[in-house]
């Protein structure tokens, strides 16, 4: 009797915590802000996509600040290979969806 066929082993992604936590760290270095949070994160055919929240003009009180959301591509390593500022929003402000 033939032993059962094994399926084929495919590399395993990085984990979603990790590519988190590695486009928050990238992009606070090119930018010089530490980041708010991650909002979003999707893998792509190639690597991944993340949104990530940073502040971009601390004002008090802290719900007028100037915050803004960047996409951020990593590449399947995790290195960022782009990133654009989607939208300035202040922290208070609530996106209405219809």
């Amino acid at each position: 009797m033939a032993p059962p066929e094994q399926p084929a082993k495919r590399k395993p992604q990085k984990k979603a915590a990790w590519v988190m936590r590695s486009a928050a760290q990238q992009l606070a270095q090119l930018l010089g802000r530490p980041p708010e949070s991650v909002s979003a994160i999707k893998p792509t055919d190639d690597g991944w996509e993340a949104d990530v929240e940073v502040v971009e003009l601390e004002r008090i009180p802290e719900t007028t600040s100037v915050m803004a959301s960047y996409r951020v591509t990593l590449d399947k390593e995790g290195d960022l290979v782009a990133y654009e500022r989607k939208r300035r929003y202040t922290r208070g402000q609530i996106d209405r969806r219809s």
